[in-house]
């Protein structure tokens, strides 16, 4: 089974716009329509059997919306995707609609202190991680540099480190291999805690590029990425794509040509994941 562990849609009435104004923002081409049907059409050709999607509450007032279509979304696609929850750290309300959540078989939730314009050791953050790590739910938050907002330090490495020595979280993923472009410090973040989970999402090159599309900033070599693996430990590495903005099919490959063993290629493009989400 391969799991995509870092996906986005959008409702079929905005896709098309969220779409045209993050690539803009962004430089990028997305690979799909943006929509669930569009992710789903990727997946067949790619061979994913499950995608989990990571929802992003940009303004507080959308966090009930946002959670409303994540609690239906794996039933509505008959498993194919599974969505989790979206928390703004405005929420006054967090550990209400946490637990609300949890009640409903959501898995896990979804926090990006760049999007959301707050720094990740805020004390709202730790509270929301830990109430999630209470609850039983995972943790992912987008950690380390993002492309459309070069300046921004709400997720940089010792903003994670501070959570991660503090909190002691039981099921937190740091996206983009812990912390996307500062991959050394990465390796000391996730040192701090065994409870903590990385994910691949735009990280590697794509067509054995030297940079990330036509970003201009460098994408982590094949070799850095092998060894950052053993490092870390393959059993806490996850698959993911960032979907749409890679391709699902070349991410893959680039997992399976970087060097890994094919037990190690295996653990990260799903075994892992089932046993995270204890399917």
């Amino acid at each position: 089974m391969i799991i995509d562990f870092h996906t986005h849609t959008f409702p079929k009435s905005i896709a098309k716009k969220a779409l045209e104004v993050l690539g803009s923002n962004e430089g990028l081409t997305p690979f799909t329509d943006g929509t669930n049907e569009g992710l789903i059409e990727s997946m067949d050709r790619s061979g994913v059997d499950v995608s989990i999607l990571m929802p992003v509450v940009t303004k507080v007032q959308q966090t009930e919306d946002i959670n409303r279509a994540a609690k239906s979304v794996e039933a509505d696609t008959k498993g194919r995707l599974i969505s989790f929850g979206g928390m703004h750290p405005e929420d006054e309300d967090y550990a209400v609609h946490l637990k609300q959540l949890r009640d409903a078989g959501v898995r896990g939730i979804k926090l990006h202190p760049v999007f959301q314009r707050t720094d990740f050791d805020d004390i709202r953050y730790k509270r929301i991680v830990d109430k999630a790590s209470e609850l039983g739910l995972i943790t992912m938050v987008h950690a380390g540099y993002d492309i459309s907002m070069p300046d921004a330090k709400y997720a940089s490495a010792p903003r994670l480190i501070s959570v991660v020595k503090e909190v002691q979280p039981e099921k937190l993923i740091l996206a983009h291999m812990g912390s996307w472009k500062y991959w050394d410090e990465a390796e000391t973040v996730i040192g701090e805690c065994p409870n903590v989970w990385i994910d691949t999402a735009f990280v590697l090159p794509m067509n054995d590029g030297e940079y990330f599309f036509d970003t201009g900033i460098a994408a982590l070599k094949p070799e850095r990425f092998v060894k950052m693996v053993r490092n870390i430990g393959a059993d806490r590495v996850l698959f993911g794509t960032d979907s749409p903005w890679t391709d699902q099919l070349q991410s893959i490959e680039s997992i399976r040509k970087s060097g890994l063993t094919n037990e190690e290629a295996d653990k990260i493009l799903g075994k892992n994941a089932v046993r995270l989400l204890n399917f």
